[in-house]
């Protein structure tokens, strides 16, 4: 059997993290295992096409969920990465770290030391901020950030509603301020994608103590009693057996990590034992707690030629992507998503509970016929959703795609948010700003107005935003799957360190935050110091509890 200090299991954004920390020691050999095949190909790294990895099978996991209650019964298509740069390789590149506010919640749910201040300067750690360091901004990491060039009116248009709508213009989303409409920022760097890969991994596949399997899938954890000895692979069909001597660390996301602690024995035993699996260590916690943002569009036809629409023309297509071949320019250098922002949809919600994307073209990830016609829409995404759900497998066959069931908008309170998103995305199309440009609204239409007609367009279009989070729950309650140094309650030598381990979902976009969360959990493995908190102001609108803007 071939011995590693650590064998890293998936290479999403936690796992490219963790083997570029652990093995910059030259004494420590690290595996990192990876069931989907090498980042190659221009269409993961040009940012405009990223709608074909996310729909290429050999590139992504292909999950659906149970049919949902609230959502008229429909399965919801969540992709996930399965390549090495996991879910970084296939996403939209907005770079989004959450409110400060969450991580003094986190703090609140047990997961003691991961407070605002102390995660900041890991955030800073990770990241070169394009515009240079500040005390909010780091300069020197791997994660390339941009913020967004922006020159398209409509994205102008839209900065300038929020504005008319009663919403601050925030110079930026990531420091001190959230709250507000204003321009993104994205990891793309010189005109590709900059994922977790690109970031962390391909500087370090030169070291001599790190190995990276491609097409290996993780089948079950091996244990000695309750220490985790080791792994069974099966790479490229073959089983094979390999030994860590210190530690594995699960880094598969929120869906692969659970499903392969179930599978190796963790979990409720009532459920393992109906499917033949042993159980090891009793934690009934594991694959529950799943949250998700669930997102909106409102759509309008734009009255000028300013849409991306001209560019899915074959031909204009064909050049845009051309000089992108050629020179890593032009509108085949970006994601579209340049403007976007944050807002609070009630009185006595004291940061933004609603995220926006907009971009200048009505189309969603998984539009298949894209309407060529001038558009312009924001997806509108609900950020820290009261329903919870759960991930378990369905049998103890590790390519047996598990039982997801999102559960999404089971309470009222969640509901409520989505059908107010309309209403405040509506009065935000409907100022000034916009007249010139605005036509007909696509979605949800003229006809949809009344509360319930409005819940019914929700029912039927809503969509995943693709941040899955929480079903390995970190915390200091022994209920916690993980605790706050992220190992596994019960097992020796075994971490969990992806999205799976939020005690409760961030507001915003989960990529960047997941690269930040294994920073920290390096220096935690290798028992470092972990790095001075930096306890910097934030704001918080000081009438939030009386009034909604």
């Amino acid at each position: 059997m071939d011995h590693y200090d650590y064998i890293i299991v998936g290479a999403g954004a936690a796992g490219c993290v963790l083997a570029n920390r652990l093995s910059d020691d030259p004494s420590i050999s690290v595996l990192l295992v990876e069931a989907g095949p090498a980042d190659r190909g221009w269409r993961i790294h040009m940012p405009a096409a990223l709608a074909y990895p996310m729909q290429n099978p050999r590139l992504n996991w292909g999950y659906c969920t149970q049919p949902q209650p609230h959502l008229d019964n429909r399965r919801i298509n969540w992709p996930r990465g399965r390549v090495l740069g996991g879910s970084s390789s296939i996403n939209g590149m907005v770079y989004v770290r959450g409110h400060p506010l969450d991580f003094e919640r986190w703090e609140q749910e047990g997961a003691h030391g991961w407070n605002w201040a102390s995660v900041l300067p890991y955030f800073k750690r990770s990241e070169s901020f394009a515009a240079g360091a500040d005390p909010y901004r780091g300069a020197d990491g791997p994660l390339q950030v941009k913020r967004a060039d922006v020159d398209n009116p409509l994205h102008h248009a839209w900065i300038e509603a929020g504005r008319q709508a009663g919403y601050a213009v925030t110079s930026d989303i990531n420091g001190y301020r959230q709250e507000g409409v204003g321009r993104l920022d994205m990891t793309i760097y010189r005109g590709r994608r900059w994922s977790a890969a690109r970031a962390y991994l391909h500087p370090a596949l030169k070291r001599r103590n790190l190995t990276v399997l491609t097409g290996a899938l993780a089948l079950r954890i091996l244990f000695e009693g309750r220490r985790a000895r080791g792994l069974q692979i099966s790479h490229h069909g073959q089983l094979r057996d390999v030994r860590a001597d210190r530690e594995i660390l699960l880094a598969g996301g929120a869906i692969n990590s659970p499903q392969l602690l179930q599978l190796s024995g963790i979990g409720d035993p009532k459920r393992l034992e109906t499917i033949g699996i042993q159980t090891v260590i009793d934690n009934r916690q594991v694959g529950e707690n799943l949250q998700d943002h669930l997102c909106i569009y409102v759509q309008h036809e734009c009255l000028t030629n300013d849409s991306l629409a001209a560019a899915l023309k074959p031909l204009t297509k064909l050049g845009i992507g051309a000089r992108w071949l050629a020179t890593q320019t032009g509108p085949g250098a970006s994601n579209h998503f340049e403007t976007g922002g944050f807002i609070r949809t009630a009185a006595g919600v004291s940061h933004p509970d609603l995220q926006y994307h907009f971009m200048p073209l009505a189309i969603g990830y998984e539009d298949k016929k894209s309407r060529i016609e001038p558009s312009y829409q924001v997806d509108a995404d609900a950020l820290r959703p009261e329903s919870r759900g759960s991930v378990h497998i369905r049998d103890a066959d590790p390519r047996s795609a598990p039982i997801i069931d999102a559960n999404y908008l089971s309470t009222e309170g969640d509901r409520r948010l989505l059908r107010e998103a309309v209403r405040l995305t509506r009065e935000i199309f409907g100022q000034a700003a916009f007249a010139r440009f605005r036509g007909r609204e696509i979605a949800p239409g003229p006809n949809v107005s009344s509360s319930a007609e409005i819940d019914a367009y929700v029912r039927a279009t809503a969509e995943s935003a693709y941040h899955p989070s929480c079903t390995c729950r970190m915390g200091s309650d022994d209920e916690s799957v993980v605790d706050p140094e992220c190992r596994v309650r019960g097992a020796e030598g075994l971490r969990v360190v992806d999205a799976s381990i939020m005690p409760s979902i961030l507001s915003g976009n989960l990529n960047g935050p997941t690269m930040m969360m294994a920073e920290r959990a390096a220096d935690l493995i290798l028992g470092r110091p972990t790095l001075s908190a930096e306890p910097m102001p934030y704001f918080v609108a000081p009438d939030w509890q009386t009034v909604q803007r």
